[in-house]
């Protein structure tokens, strides 16, 4: 997704390794290495980073990079434009990590179980992720650790510091770089989701030119009824527009036809999407209207064409393609 990044390390536990593996060939992932983590989370780490180093852990040594980024799993929702400026900070100063203000008080309790003192919640940010190091910096530092660090730390910041004197920039983050920690985090990421997937909705009208208020009015009743943010009307299986829409990674799309075979129309529009070579990471949704306007068809024809999607449907889903068919006559 973001170019400029050279190679990407998963840490995975050993008991997910092959898993992992499946999922990156599934979907199509690029310079992807899966290493095998440790038991906590700086034993991981350093084992993600040894990759790039000559030594017996790792069987596939990588170019070492000038910047080294580190991220989990459980913030899913990083921008690229978070990344680029923890990159860039680390590359001036060392060291850089993104930082939310605090929404709760932190206070410290006694040996008694009673209030000892609490903290100034103005004075203080809680650490996110992405963190990035300049890669010389990150490595000194863990390869200086105790094993209290490595079995017991949780900041990397804080290793910079402590072993290399490397002051870390810290950069304003977004609020979407909360932790999926809970049950409950699971619905709140499910939403947010698919309120991006629902941001922009492609409309393909392939209808005669005495009829143009079709793809008007489907345009004007989409804007009526859900958020979109980008309605394509009329273009061609060739057109550098639609080429574009999909390469933005549009997941909806809506192809309206009056033509007497739609299936020919889907399934080019089917094989845009997988020589696009996007990782669909999420299920793109297609929807193929059929506009029968004729006098003399029987409605057994459209409901064979129906049938026929219907099929076509089972096929594609297995490439996390979502089918939908709509039949409307029109006397």
């Amino acid at each position: 997704r973001i170019s400029w990044i050279s190679d990407i390390i998963v840490v995975v536990s050993p008991e997910n390794i092959e898993t992992m593996k499946s999922i990156i060939e599934k979907y199509g992932h690029k310079r992807v290495t899966v290493v095998e983590g440790g038991r906590t989370r700086h034993r991981s780490i350093f084992n993600g980073l040894k990759v790039f180093a000559k030594n017996e852990f790792s069987s596939c040594f990588l170019q070492k990079p000038e910047v080294v980024i580190i991220h989990d799993a459980v913030r899913p929702f990083v921008e690229e434009d978070i990344v680029s400026k923890v990159v860039m900070a680390a590359k001036e100063h060392g060291a850089a990590g993104a930082i939310r203000p605090l929404v709760s008080t932190v206070i410290a309790s006694a040996a008694d179980g009673c209030l000892d003192h609490s903290l100034e919640r103005a004075r203080y940010r809680a650490s996110e992720m992405p963190q990035a190091f300049l890669f010389d910096t990150i490595y000194e530092a863990y390869q200086q650790c105790t094993d209290y660090d490595l079995d017991y730390g949780t900041e990397c910041l804080h290793l910079a510091l402590k072993y290399c004197k490397t002051n870390a920039k810290l950069v304003e983050g977004m609020a979407d770089l909360w932790k999926v920690t809970y049950r409950r985090d699971l619905y709140a990421a499910e939403s947010i989701i698919k309120d991006n997937l629902s941001q922009q909705v492609c409309v393909i009208s392939h209808v005669k030119e005495s009829l143009p208020q079709v793809g008007f009015l489907l345009t004007e009743s989409l804007k009526s009824q859900i958020k979109v943010e980008a309605v394509s009307v009329s273009l061609s299986k060739n057109d550098s527009h639609l080429q574009n829409i999909i390469s933005g990674q549009c997941y909806n799309f809506v192809c309206v036809n009056d033509k007497r075979c739609v299936i020919q129309d889907t399934q080019e529009l089917v094989d845009m999407l997988e020589k696009s070579n996007i990782p669909l990471l999420n299920p793109v949704v297609l929807i193929s209207v059929h506009l029968d306007m004729s006098e003399n068809n029987p409605f057994s024809i459209g409901m064979e064409d129906l049938t026929t999607i219907k099929k076509f449907a089972r096929e594609t889903e297995k490439k996390n393609i979502l089918v939908y068919g709509l039949l409307i006559q029109y006397k």
